[in-house]
């Protein structure tokens, strides 16, 4: 009965996710990380990126969370990715948000691009437009916030050559969960 209502949740935070979309929704989700204070000097120094216009995520104890994006080198768009998160623990909702992923140097987008990249557990504190997360990994631990599409507020440092930055959207969710966000990678041809 709980996976049910949590594939519900699920699904009519993914509908909610596509309903907000359009065409320029990737030139739009760069151009607001581009004017975040915290994240804006990132495109000048990163190698690469990979961004996510739109991730949606729910869940009833069980939690799940979806977004394709696209890879870009020193900005030339080289392929298309997808992000997959499962999540078990207390949590209650659903939620949609922008993501952006830096890569400091070829190195860190290498090991992106082969297609099997993950990032370890998550600790996340989220409320409507606004949200705080926390991250531990065996290779390190990082931390960043963000505010509502108009004045998103990051900050960041890279850990293992990777530097992650949200933007809630939309939606409600409260979580105290353990989560793993994982990649998949397809080159542009």
């Amino acid at each position: 009965m709980k996976s049910t209502v949590s594939i519900l949740m699920l699904t009519a935070t993914l509908a909610f996710a596509a309903a907000t979309a359009h065409a320029d929704e990737y030139a739009d989700t760069i151009e607001v990380f581009k004017k975040s204070a915290g994240s804006a000097a990132f495109f000048q120094h990163a190698y690469g990126y990979a961004v996510f216009p739109t991730v949606g995520k729910g869940g009833l104890v069980v939690g799940a969370a979806h977004g394709t994006g696209r890879v870009y080198r020193q900005g030339t768009y080289i392929g298309d990715t997808s992000i997959t998160q499962v999540s078990i623990g207390f949590q209650a909702g659903g939620q949609a948000f922008s993501e952006i992923i830096f890569f400091e140097n070829k190195a860190a987008l290498d090991r992106f691009t082969t297609g099997n990249f993950e990032l370890a557990a998550t600790a996340q504190a989220t409320a409507i437009t606004a949200s705080a997360t926390a991250t531990a990994t065996t290779t390190g631990s990082g931390a960043g916030a963000s505010g509502t599409k108009n004045s998103a507020a990051t900050a960041g440092v890279y850990q293992d050559g990777t530097a992650i930055f949200t933007v809630a959207k939309g939606g409600l969710m409260y979580e105290a969960t353990v989560a793993g966000q994982k990649f998949s990678y397809k080159p542009n041809k």
